[in-house]
């Protein structure tokens, strides 16, 4: 294993455990992982346990650590320059993932109201800043982003940064319907999803309504997702179990620059989920017979054309429909939309908004 990582995992919450720890549970070539992040007691454990891991289930990993304050875009650069990862999977947010849980004050009801790109903005800071740091300085990595990548992987394209793809949303319903129909095989199911498609399957079979994601067995396109798979069903939380680990093998893949298929958000910034191949260290969709790219990109891009955030071609944020509207009762200007340019100062009327609503109890 190399002295110098071939994975970096920005991040030490949760969801970068889970990567983290099912890395090390199921690596097959030799790979060196770095999580990075502010807390050294929490980074700590994650070394302690990713390395115990790897020693349990006789992987060749290596984890180690690396302290490092992400709002800091001179230090993520300086150790993006020095680490020139494979791959580095961006994890850290300025938006706790909870508050698709979370009820009893005005900013989770803003969110509930006007839907999760209501927290565009906290998602996208870091991740944007994280992807111009691989630009500058280590051109040849491969950014996954974690952030609400449906939505945040438009921004930072249209910011002019690079990002290979997101992981989770598309890939829970995904492997989900694969473990319920029996279908192992890469390539046997394929998926059309965007994230507003999760909600429906958090409730019980009887309760679900509104948009499906587009489903293929075997190339041929399923007639009603609802009832084919009922029995599939998510938590109310952010199912981790199963979005944190649906990016492991792709980040493996890239670092054993090995060939892989599956299925990511955002690839490329396109909106919503898809398909997609991993081939000769470059990824490309994986669409079922008859389905057009532009088709699919048309598909997810409606929904957040309906409601949501919408980037334009000249790198501005549009905001439309219900969040539009809810976005407009509380901060006129914030409504209006922003180019992307202005990304830093947006955040911060933004964290204002935020903290605002959420000393308001509903």
């Amino acid at each position: 294993m190399s002295t110098r990582p071939d994975i970096v995992i920005f991040g030490s919450g949760p969801f970068a455990a889970r990567i983290l720890f099912d890395a090390a549970a199921t690596a097959a070539a030799p790979v060196t992982i770095m999580v990075a992040g502010r807390n050294r007691d929490r980074l700590a454990w994650l070394r302690t346990a990713g390395n115990a891991r790897a020693v349990l289930f006789g992987r060749p990993v290596r984890v180690v650590e690396r302290a490092i304050d992400l709002m800091d875009a001179d230090a993520t650069a300086a150790l993006l320059d020095a680490a020139r990862p494979a791959v580095v999977v961006q994890g850290a947010s300025a938006q706790s993932a909870s508050v698709i849980a979370r009820q009893g004050d005005a900013w989770s009801r803003l969110v509930a109201e006007g839907g999760l790109s209501t927290t565009a903005v906290f998602q996208a800071l870091m991740s944007t800043r994280v992807a111009r740091a691989v630009a500058a300085v280590s051109p040849t990595t491969r950014l996954i982003n974690c952030c609400f990548p449906d939505v945040v992987n438009g921004m930072i394209a249209g910011a002019g940064a690079p990002v290979l793809c997101g992981l989770g949303n598309i890939a829970i319903l995904s492997n989900a319907f694969a473990g319920e129909a029996g279908l192992a095989t890469p390539g046997a199911v394929r998926v059309l999803a965007h994230y507003q498609t999760l909600a429906a399957w958090r409730r019980p079979p009887a309760a679900r309504s509104g948009p499906a994601p587009r489903v293929w067995l075997e190339d041929r396109e399923v007639d009603d997702a609802f009832a084919r798979f009922a029995p599939v069903q998510l938590t109310p939380e952010p199912a981790i179990e199963i979005s944190g680990a649906s990016g492991v093998p792709l980040a493996l893949a890239i670092a054993a620059r090995q060939d892989w298929r599956g299925h990511v958000p955002g690839p490329h910034g396109l909106p919503g989920g898809y398909p997609v191949r991993l081939g000769g260290g470059e990824l490309s969709l994986d669409l079922p017979s008859g389905v057009a790219r532009e088709e699919a990109v048309a598909w997810n891009a409606r929904f957040e054309q309906e409601n949501g955030l919408v980037v334009t071609p000249g790198g501005a944020v549009r905001y439309t429909g219900r969040l539009e509207a809810a976005l407009r009762r509380v901060s006129p200007d914030l409504a209006a939309g922003f180019a992307l340019a202005d990304l830093e100062s947006v955040h911060v009327a933004m964290a204002a908004l935020r903290a605002r609503l959420q000393a308001q109890a509903v």
